[in-house]
Parts: structure tokens; C-alpha cells; sequence
């Protein structure tokens, strides 16, 4: 198939490209940077999400388009950050719709990310796809960056969107920030501990967008393991795979004081689960903390 990939450079972007690069696909990446370092045989566009739609030879002929561009989440939240993040995902996917909207022959499928930010925190509840959204910033912002996704289906495309739970992996994202200080023991809980962690191995989560690409699925998926754990679990079970205590809490204060508002996110509870994925015949490598980070630490 013939595959535009937007947000590629980030690292879930870039094993995506090969993975599908792997299975034959051919490929064509939306980048905010010229200089982007592609696998031989990707083609690049430039593109700015906020600014406009993207290029139409990057759309053309596509089969399927993913859509994982956006501003990063993980860092101090103010007003300019806050409207750069929503900017770049909800203004960023309407662009990607309004380009699909006047091709002469649309593709078959968009593929949009989304985040599990979406539920907002919900202490214990159990939360499939079909739970209710949350209200505070990151919940807002999911629910209007699905919106946004959930037009092309007006123009007769088939939407899927993955709600992206914790991805683990040590070349990027949380377990990447996290390993420094668990190496040298000095790792722990946060706050509580009592929230629960919906994550997923980054083999699993690339497998779930490949999966979405390639059969006929649409709605909702979360993508996260089968099994969340509690964020004192998370952190014991770490440290064992490390050889490492994790006695060393960092309370929920200090928290607040390094990230404002963002400290919100890492405390939240989510106890999201993939029912959607598994009843439409998705099966998880790592559906256990334990085993997935034997594999990623190895």
C-alpha cells in the first residue's frame, strides 16, 4: 500500500516508517523539517500543521494516511504551550481532512492518533473505549482532536484512532526520562502511588497501528496493555528489571513545583483497558509489565 506517515520523527514515528518499510509498504513522510533522516526510499514533504494543509503530491495516491503529528505534551504547560499543543493536533488534523476533502480520489483509511488523556483522571473505574471523557485540558483537547479525525468519514474514509496510552521504550518517551534515576536507585513512586498506569510496549502499540492500517477496522482503540498496573507496582517492577531499589518517592508537591499544571498528567489515574483491540482480534506480544520490560532493558 501507499502510506503517508505525519509526526515520523518522533520515536514512535520513526519505528513505524520501519516496520511498514519492512512489510513492503511504500512510503511518503510529513515533516516540519527538511532535513529529516528517512530510511532510503521514504519521500518527504515539508508541512506545518498549524499553518495549512499539507502538500497535495504528499496525498495523492496515498491508500491510508497516519496521523501522529502534534506538539509534545511533556513539558511545563502556560498559555502559549497549551495553545501550540492544541493548535498543532486539533488545527493540524483539520488541515490533514481539509487536504483529503479535494483530492480527486480519496484513500481508503485515516489512522489518527489520539491520547488516553482523553478519560481525564478516573480513579478505579475500568475504562474501554466506550467510557465517558473527562473534562479538564488534555480531555478537552481529545475530544476535539477526534473530532477533527472523525470528519473524513463524511468524505467515505474509514477513521481509526488509537488513544496512546504510556509507551516504554528506552530510546524515548517516559521510560527513557525514568531510567537515569532508577539505574542509580534512586527511583520511586509518584505521589501515592495509588493511580493506576495504563502503558503499553512500543512493539505492541506499532503493531496496533499497522494492525488498524491493515484490516477493516474503525473507532476508538485504546492503545494500551491488557493489564494497567498501579504506579507503586509500576515503579517495584521496574526497579527488579533493573537490579534496583526503588525506595525513593517523589511527592506529589514537588511534583507541582518542577511541572505546574503537566504534574496533573503524571498523577492522573487511568485505568484504561484495549477491549476494542481484543475484540476485533488484536493479540498483545506483552500484555505484562514484567515480561515487556525484560525485552526492552535486554
Amino acid at each position: 500500500m501507499n502510506i503517508t506517515v505525519s509526526g515520523a520523527s518522533g520515536f514512535i514515528g520513526r519505528r513505524l516508517l520501519k516496520v511498514l518499510g519492512q512489510a513492503g509498504h511504500s512510503l511518503h513522510v510529513l515533516s516540519r523539517h527538511a532535513g529529516t533522516n528517512l530510511p532510503n526510499g521514504v519521500r518527504l514533504s515539508v508541512w506545518e500543521p498549524a499553518k495549512g494543509p499539507p502538500p497535495p503530491e504528499s496525498l495523492e495516491g496515498a491508500d491510508v494516511i497516519v496521523h501522529l503529528a502534534g506538539e509534545p505534551v511533556a513539558q511545563r504547560w502556560n498559555a502559549a504551550t497549551k495553545r501550540r499543543i492544541r493548535e498543532s493536533r486539533v488545527t493540524g488534523t483539520r488541515h490533514v481532512v481539509e487536504a483529503l476533502a479535494a483530492l480527486p480520489r480519496q484513500p481508503a483509511a485515516l489512522i489518527s492518533a489520539s491520547g488516553i488523556g482523553y478519560y481525564g483522571s478516573r480513579g478505579e473505574e475500568v475504562l474501554d473505549e466506550s467510557a465517558r471523557p473527562g473534562r479538564d485540558f488534555l480531555a478537552e483537547l481529545c475530544v476535539a482532536w477526534e473530532n477533527e479525525a472523525r470528519a473524513a468519514e463524511s468524505l467515505g474514509i474509514r477513521v481509526a484512532i488509537v488513544r496512546i496510552g504510556m509507551v516504554l521504550d528506552p530510546q524515548g518517551g517516559a521510560l527513557q526520562r525514568m531510567l537515569p534515576a532508577f539505574r542509580l536507585g534512586a527511583g520511586g513512586r509518584l505521589g501515592s502511588g495509588r493511580q493506576w498506569v495504563s502503558w503499553i510496549h512500543l512493539g505492541d502499540l506499532i503493531e496496533l497501528v499497522r494492525f488498524a492500517i491493515e484490516n477493516p477496522v474503525r473507532g476508538a482503540f485504546n492503545g494500551t496493555a491488557p493489564e494497567p498496573l498501579r504506579n507503586l507496582e509500576f515503579t517495584r517492577l521496574l526497579g527488579a528489571a533493573l537490579r534496583r531499589p526503588s525506595l525513593f518517592p517523589v511527592p506529589e508537591f514537588g511534583l507541582r513545583l518542577l511541572f505546574g499544571e503537566m504534574a496533573g498528567v503524571l498523577l492522573a489515574s487511568q485505568r484504561a483497558v484495549p477491549h476494542a483491540a481484543e475484540a476485533a482480534g488484536f493479540r498483545f506480544r506483552f500484555p505484562q509489565l514484567g515480561p515487556a520490560l525484560a525485552d526492552l532493558l535486554r
